[in-house]
């Protein structure tokens, strides 16, 4: 494996751990994650790849969230083959099957996830999708949605403002509870990468109820999903929200 996968993984490990440790506290429990990276930061040690290579100041993933997946708790390769799971374990996810889509759903997804640029929804579907009873083409537009409803919040601004500072835990779950409720701070960790000298945001995960695993979910608030969910640990607490550019 190269050192770009190798860190590709390692970053993939992070976020797998930060949705995994979700804690069922309350009158809630978590079964989905809404896992949105912040995608400047990925790019610093992801240089060669597609979206990164092409990354610009002007580009959406330079400003808001991007869409990483949707997550069913504890649940991976549902259905799969075992030649189709090596292969995405192994990275090689241009070997994967296709995923089809409409054509909005297509173009918005490739906004929403610059990734679709090497094959991350390739990979999603197969270690994710399949262990959902949407089809995909209703499994991402519900990731879609819930990210549109992110990078039109608090949060999202909070981010925007702070571009090559530091944000902290608390100002990020106040921004929560602002636009989701009081106590959705409560329901998200954050995962932190350094790169240098410099500890940077790399990406949220965010406890989401059962009801986020059907396709009506498209049309349900993400603050009702939220509040669904069970509480957790923030992760990291501070970090540097990295501008596009290397």
């Amino acid at each position: 494996m190269s050192s770009m996968q190798l860190r590709s993984a390692a970053f993939a490990v992070s976020m797998v751990l930060a949705g995994g440790a979700f804690a069922q506290e309350g009158s809630g429990a978590t079964r989905f994650i809404l896992s949105a990276s912040w995608q400047p930061a990925f790019c610093q040690t992801n240089q060669k790849k597609a979206e990164c290579a092409s990354q610009t100041g002007e580009r959406p993933d330079a400003t808001n969230f991007s869409l990483h997946g949707l997550w069913p708790m504890r649940q991976n390769y549902c259905g799969v083959s075992a030649e189709q799971k090596a292969a995405d374990k192994d990275g090689k996810w241009s070997t994967l099957p296709a995923v089809t889509l409409s054509a909005e759903t297509q173009a918005a997804l490739a906004k929403a996830m610059p990734g679709t640029q090497s094959g991350l929804e390739r990979h999603e579907w197969v270690k994710h999708g399949t262990c959902t009873k949407m089809s995909a083409e209703d499994y991402f537009g519900v990731g879609v949605h819930l990210l549109g409803a992110l990078n039109t919040s608090a949060v999202r601004d909070l981010f925007a403002a702070n571009i090559g500072k530091p944000v902290k835990a608390e100002a990020i779950k106040a921004a929560f509870d602002k636009s989701f409720g009081p106590g959705a701070g409560d329901r998200v960790k954050m995962s932190c990468r350094r790169v240098g000298n410099v500890k940077m945001v790399s990406g949220l995960t965010i406890g989401l109820s059962e009801a986020a695993g059907a396709a009506s979910a498209k049309g349900t608030g993400l603050g009702d999903l939220i509040q669904g969910a069970g509480k957790t640990t923030f992760g990291c607490d501070e970090g540097v929200v990295d501008a596009a550019g290397f």
